[in-house]
């Protein structure tokens, strides 16, 4: 990951609402189907709302009913970063964006084909940029 360790809690407070500081620097998670993205079915990017960087595009993105914004894949192989979860007595693979250390959910196994995986993601925890453009 890249710098965001070099900016603290107070930096995250004054860029984030109070409910994306809860979901993206304290692991938080939003109520299910309550998210801005969980239907949008718009052509686009997918970004890291802490610090901009292109995650999953919208052709990757489908209905798995759980709630969350679910995709299939990332754009890159490299954004995403992995971390075993062992809270709330289950254990699961935390996703965080791996330039910034930004909290996005979980991944799991049960996805569709061709991969095979869900990446069930936080709506607070993304912006998005209609249109198909993955510049940094």
């Amino acid at each position: 990951m890249s710098d965001h360790t070099l900016k603290d809690d107070d930096y995250w407070r004054a860029e984030l609402s109070d409910e994306e500081f809860q979901i993206c620097r304290l692991k938080g998670t939003e109520a299910p189907f309550s998210g801005k993205y969980v239907n949008n079915k718009t052509h686009g990017v997918y970004r890291c709302r802490c610090c901009q960087k292109p995650l999953f595009e919208s052709l990757a993105k489908y209905d798995s009913g759980c709630g969350w914004p679910s995709f299939f894949q990332p754009l890159q192989d490299d954004v995403i970063a992995e971390q075993r979860d062992t809270s709330h007595g289950m254990i699961r693979t935390e996703i965080m964006c791996d330039a910034c250390g930004c909290h996005l959910g979980h991944v799991f196994t049960d996805g569709p084909q061709p991969t095979g995986l869900r990446y069930c993601v936080n709506s607070a925890s993304l912006s998005f940029e209609e249109g198909d453009s993955r510049n940094d």
